[in-house]
């Protein structure tokens, strides 16, 4: 799971735009206050797909939970996915 955190944690909080697979999608990353939850829902921008889970850093191991989909493609979209920095939105402040 070593790759699929390092991917994660590159992405930005808050809504960017980016490319997987060829396609344009919308991501939206959010993560607690303590940085341990973190969820995720990305949509295809041109079409029906849709990427969603949480994740849960425990003490002991990370927990991925997918919603309605397989592990792998959770995985193969966050390896995949490049965010443009042109098209960025910060999260709303937490203060």
């Amino acid at each position: 799971m070593g790759p699929f955190l390092a991917a994660l944690d590159r992405l930005p909080t808050g809504y960017s735009e980016g490319l997987f697979a060829g396609r344009r999608w919308g991501v939206t990353l959010d993560l607690s206050a303590d940085r341990r939850r973190c969820w995720v829902w990305g949509e295809d921008l041109g079409g029906k797909a849709r990427i969603s889970f949480n994740l849960y850093r425990l003490a002991d191991r990370p927990v991925l939970r997918p919603c309605e989909m397989p592990a792998e493609t959770v995985i193969a979209f966050i390896l995949g996915y490049t965010p443009d920095p042109v098209r960025l939105t910060p999260p709303p402040s937490r203060g």
